[in-house]
């Protein structure tokens, strides 16, 4: 490497240095304070306590069961999300039909519209004597649902709701990738007398691969750090039903000044998340393709 070359990385050094803190130094320091005991009690003077927090955090029943939670919390929302935005996007993608840039202009406003704001609208419209969702299902003679007040309709509630923020966006992008596809393909496949399924499964779906698994996985790890949908509408409950590693670690520092046990949570959920998006990476290949 010549002196010219050296001098280059020089100029960029700063700025390399920059970035590197500002990613770095948060997740840095939360794992430094997992190793200690640093809470409300322990505010101005605390010290390192080793793996003891981490040993207090898996040994715990509430451990097994939040991330129990996580698991169906991510996965639930996730697999309906990009059903539906793919089912979304295929229509959209047909010549033939009117009104649909306006369609999708509409479709995109849950997205666009600010999330805390429209999960405060959505905590109203589950609400039990006023929503607009036991209305609608009054309607049609059924009694009405206490949603968030027991598990079960509170996962539905929750899921509905997620799905209802975040779909449109897998929509915009499987939407994009589909016409990215080139149509002479779909045109010698007419030529040879290809069906409509046939096109899907043998063009369609194998040139949207990449596109498909880039966004289940960057969707994985998105809804498993997706704080405010569950924080807004059920706070985790009732109980801990519905509580997910990231509101917990939240609630144990914020609710109950419990820094160190938080931060054991924290980067807990960050290992398990690395490895779990390391396997899918590894098993898509989307790495290789990109490189």
């Amino acid at each position: 490497m010549n002196e010219h070359k050296l001098s280059n990385y020089f100029y960029i050094l700063p700025i390399v240095a920059l970035i590197l803190f500002l990613f770095m130094y948060p997740v840095a320091y939360a794992i430094y304070i997992s190793f200690t005991n640093f809470s409300l009690y322990h505010f101005f003077k605390y010290s390192l306590v080793g793996f003891q927090n981490y040993v207090l955090v898996l040994t715990s029943h509430t451990f097994l069961h939040i991330l129990g939670n996580t698991a169906l919390w991510t996965v639930g929302s996730l697999v309906p999300m990009m059903a539906l935005g793919y089912l979304m996007a295929l229509v959209l993608n047909q010549k033939d039909i009117r009104g649909k840039r306006l369609f999708f202009t509409l479709m995109l406003f849950p997205w666009a519209f600010p999330a805390y704001i429209s999960l405060l609208v959505w905590l109203g419209m589950w609400n039990y004597e006023y929503g607009v969702v036991n209305k609608i299902i009054g309607l049609i003679h059924l009694a009405p649902i206490n949603w968030l007040t027991y598990p079960d309709t509170a996962w539905i509630a929750l899921i509905l709701t997620n799905v209802w923020l975040s779909f449109p966006y897998y929509t915009a992008i499987f939407l994009s990738s589909l016409q990215s596809i080139p149509t002479e393909l779909y045109e010698a496949a007419e030529v040879d007398g290809a069906s409509m399924w046939q096109k899907f499964g043998r063009i369609t779906l194998p040139m949207m691969k990449t596109s498909i698994s880039f966004v289940g996985i960057s969707g994985f790890i998105f809804t498993w750090n997706n704080f405010y949908p569950i924080y807004l509408l059920t706070g985790g409950g009732p109980g801990e039903s519905t509580n997910i590693l990231i509101v917990y670690a939240y609630q144990e520092a914020f609710a109950y000044n419990l820094y160190d046990i938080a931060a054991a949570y924290s980067t807990i959920s960050t290992i398990i998340l690395a490895i779990m998006a390391i396997i899918m990476l590894k098993i898509t290949h989307v790495l290789e393709v990109v490189s």
